[in-house]
């Protein structure tokens, strides 16, 4: 069976897609994102519709840019490993241990896919958990709700990082970079729109940022 990219690899490499939160209304706010980004305009694109609440758009978008990254993640899958990455780091500079504050309490260091797969377990568990992402329309979401967005954007920056880093030549031997960019490049736009991630956790892939996003 032919799998994304073209690559032959068996669908278990991926983890399943994740579904829109905050049900009919979810999906309208998602057909506006695709409706949007068709027009080729990411910065109107990322912008919050006139009239929609906040955090069911961070939600919607959230949902989709974990799926993105999760999927991109799942191709470097063989070049990824314990043995080759076995710190997560982006570059030589850049080193990030993992917590999350429940199961793993002190800051500890993983290897990359390691850190990747526990970041990306955490994730799910916030949003399948329905008092941190509602799944019907009308539910408040919770006071907390925009810091927990922002550590997980936080966290998947951090994906990026290693990504462009580690694993840009691998990206590029399978077709994937203009991909990964536009990914990107729609993460960034978001990201700054709603002041996602802190300017100094952006450092590693600055140059890079300001050359998209300029």
């Amino acid at each position: 069976m032919a799998s994304l990219f073209g690559l032959g690899r068996d669908a278990k490499t991926f983890r399943p897609r994740k579904s829109t939160p905050v049900g009919s209304k979810g999906l309208t706010l998602k057909r506006h994102i695709e409706a949007t980004l068709g027009s080729g305009n990411i910065r109107e694109a990322v912008q919050l519709p006139p009239g929609e609440d906040l955090n069911e758009w961070l939600a919607v978008n959230t949902v989709d840019f974990y799926n993105a990254i999760s999927v991109l993640f799942g191709t470097l899958e063989e070049f990824c490993t314990v043995k080759t990455c076995p710190v997560m780091s982006a570059g030589p500079k850049y080193e990030y241990l993992w917590a999350d504050s429940v199961k793993v309490k002190k800051p500890t260091r993983l290897s990359a896919p390691e850190y990747i797969n526990n970041l990306f377990d955490w994730i799910e568990s916030q949003m399948d958990d329905s008092r941190i992402f509602p799944q019907q329309y009308g539910i408040p979401f919770p006071p907390n709700f925009m810091d927990v967005v922002r550590t997980m954007f936080k966290r998947l920056f951090r994906v990026y990082a290693h990504i462009y880093h580690t694993h840009f030549r691998s990206i590029c031997s399978l077709g994937e970079e203009a991909h990964l960019n536009t990914c990107f490049k729609h993460f960034m736009y978001f990201t700054q729109a709603f002041n996602l991630v802190d300017s100094k956790e952006l450092v590693p892939l600055q140059e890079l940022i300001d050359q998209m996003v300029s």
